[in-house]
This record gives C-alpha cells, sequence and structure tokens, in this order.
C-alpha cells in the first residue's frame, strides 16, 4: 500500500512495512520510531505517546526466548567447538568463558527480539 491509495483512511499513519522490525529491536514504536516501547526490561508500553499506538495489544508471548535461544545458541556452539579443537584448554576456562559469555548475550539480546517481534506483528496487522 503506498500514500496515493485512495481507500487509504487520512489517519492510518505511515505505510506498514518491515522498517517496523527495526524499529522494534531499538525499542522504538513500530508506527511512528520515537522511544518508549518497553517501559521495563520486558514489559511492553500500553500506549505510544506520540502517535498513541496501542501497543499493548501486540503480545510477542514465547518467541523472543526462542528466537533468542537460536540466536545465541549458533553463535556460541560453533565458537565453543573452535577454541575446544584449536585451543583445547581446560575445562573450567571454558566455563569460565562461555557461560557468563551465554548469559550476557541472551540478556542483551531478549528485550530486543521482543522489541523486534512486536514491530513484525505490527508491520504484518496481527495482534494477539
Amino acid at each position: 500500500m503506498n500514500d496515493s491509495d485512495p481507500h487509504r483512511h487520512p489517519d492510518a499513519g505511515p505505510p506498514r512495512s518491515i522498517d517496523a522490525l527495526w524499529r522494534g529491536f531499538r525499542h522504538r514504536c513500530p508506527r511512528c520510531g520515537e522511544r518508549g516501547l518497553l517501559e521495563s526490561f520486558l514489559r511492553v508500553r500500553a500506549r505510544c505517546s506520540s502517535c498513541d499506538l496501542d501497543i499493548g495489544s501486540y503480545r510477542s508471548d514465547d518467541a523472543p526466548p526462542y528466537f533468542t535461544i537460536v540466536i545465541v545458541g549458533h553463535l556460541i556452539v560453533p565458537a565453543v567447538l573452535m577454541v575446544e579443537k584449536w585451543l583445547a584448554p581446560d575445562l573450567w576456562v571454558q566455563a569460565a568463558i562461555w557461560v557468563p559469555l551465554t548469559l550476557l548475550m541472551t540478556l542483551w539480546l531478549l528485550p530486543r527480539v521482543k522489541g523486534a517481534v512486536i514491530g513484525w506483528q505490527w508491520a504484518v496487522g496481527v495482534k494477539g
């Protein structure tokens, strides 16, 4: 749908695009791009303070943890295997490196993936 669509409601906001996924990843409103998608670590704000989008009606449920596990797993497991094959450090060294790194990556990525999922839901028009 483009801006010149005669059937488009004038108050509908900008056309929906997959750019909303990137805006959500950056904790921004999927429609207007203003900050404030999340009000705490994983709690979604009820409404956007700028464009009044009902953000709270977009429910991401189990998708963000699942995608986060897939992403972190696909980054950590090959790295663990390569370090083991090339350097063969002691097990305690491996644990001291990979457990904190996995935890930090997961905690950093989880709210961003949640925002991206909400952005994607808005872009395709799926409400929970």
